[in-house]
């Protein structure tokens, strides 16, 4: 961003005022003690103290944003600690969207293949790529956002559980011997070639544990989705892998916290949420959701989105009145983890391709529910009979009225 005529107006390349995140432009711009402050009450503490950096094989460096820090749990003299090692990916698109789509989908993979190896040379037990609109990699990974278009063409993505996308991570699972989990547009080619938005977790050695469709659609301007893909049918499972049991929120369950509860209620460690949202929408909400997800549920949260602002060859508008236009704006990236003790890491660039790995030790979401009792005093009982009430078409609300307010005055 800069001033202009009193005015401060946005970076054209995404950045923060022309640094990567927040927590970079802060870094630079506040005295050390103060800096010391504002991430104290920021990000937060784990096991009382600040988050720790780890180092990274110097192989694993690359031309994109590279972060690693470590969760600690406190020790315990019955269990051993449970130590995993998980990555998050986030990535722009690598070719316009005006190319051909087989070399879309062949420069995508191209582009993520470096990012996959360098989780894979620092131990990366737990991989999740970003949300399908694409170690976990970020919602939708294989393609464009195109569903703020609402053209049919790009329906072509869309792929079977076991499609090309999963069989080249499938690959890299066994070489690497790491759970991905890879979120994909779905063809049901056993149920009239249905359309669903899908995570695909895939196992450390190469099989396909399952599949989690997403529960909410967003119908919110350009996110109209349900022109493309219905509500997923598959409840809320929680995948037991080598390394923990996981779940996946996609993207839009994120404003929902009954959709964090009942992954929660179903034992879940780590829930990754795979993303694609962009700035004038959702960007205040990012960094609080999925934080208090993990605080309320007791468990590790990671926070993927894509970045960069994809353009494409036919005007859409957005339902709102304003002009047609070319692009859905811009995605902020800003992958980040949540701890259950309330601690953060900072968040990856803003406006660059990332991998964000974190140390966990799982024994933090047991220590934390000990410590809050929140499962102990929940009142569940209570919450089931409201929305067993709240279903039925004769529910009344329970409001009760100052009789003041519909007395006659003389």
């Amino acid at each position: 961003m800069e001033e202009k005529n009193g005015q401060v107006e946005k970076s054209i390349d995404g950045s923060v005022c022309g640094y990567d995140s927040l927590h970079h432009l802060l870094s630079a711009n506040l005295k050390p003690h103060l800096f010391q402050e504002v991430n104290r009450i920021l990000l937060g503490l784990n096991c009382g103290k600040p988050l720790e950096t780890i180092s990274v094989p110097e192989s694993a460096k690359h031309d994109f944003d590279l972060q690693a820090f470590c969760f600690h749990a406190d020790k315990e003299l019955l269990r051993e600690p449970r130590i995993v090692r998980v990555g998050l990916i986030q990535n722009s698109i690598a070719v316009p969207t005006t190319a051909h789509f087989m070399d879309q989908k062949r420069e995508i993979f191209g582009k993520l293949k470096p990012i996959i190896d360098a989780a894979g040379v620092s131990g990366v037990n737990i991989l999740c790529l970003q949300h399908i609109h694409v170690n976990v990699i970020q919602e939708a990974w294989t393609m464009p956002f195109a569903f703020c278009t609402r053209e049919k063409r790009w329906c072509e993505f869309a792929e079977p559980v076991d499609g090309e996308s999963t069989q080249f991570l499938q690959d890299l699972a066994r070489k690497y011997n790491m759970v991905i989990i890879s979120s994909i547009l779905e063809r049901d080619v056993n149920h009239g070639e249905t359309l669903w938005n899908t995570a695909v977790i895939i196992g450390n050695h190469g099989n396909i544990i399952g599949k989690h469709r997403k529960n909410h659609i967003p119908r919110v301007g350009d996110f109209n989705e349900s022109t493309y893909y219905m509500e997923g049918n598959t409840g809320h499972p929680v995948f037991e892998t080598a390394y923990g049991k996981i779940a996946v929120n996609i993207c839009y369950g994120r404003h929902h916290p009954l959709n964090w509860l009942a992954f929660g209620l179903n034992g879940a460690e780590i829930v990754f949420n795979p993303s694609a949202t962009v700035g004038e929408l959702s960007e205040p909400m990012w960094p609080i959701e999925a934080r208090n997800a993990a605080i309320a549920n007791s468990y590790f949260v990671g926070s993927i989105n894509r970045v960069g602002t994809e353009v494409f060859p036919n005007p859409f508008t957005s339902g709102d009145g304003k002009p047609q236009h070319s692009d859905f704006g811009h995605f902020y990236g800003s992958s980040y983890f949540s701890a259950p003790d309330a601690s953060c890491t900072p968040s990856l660039s803003r406006h660059c391709d990332g991998l964000l790995m974190s140390d966990m030790d799982l024994n933090l979401c047991r220590q934390i529910k000990d410590k809050w009792g929140f499962r102990m005093t929940a009142r569940y009982e209570l919450y089931a009979d409201l929305l067993d009430r709240y279903l039925k078409p004769d529910f009344e609300p329970q409001v009760i009225s100052d009789p003041m307010l519909h007395k006659k005055t003389a």
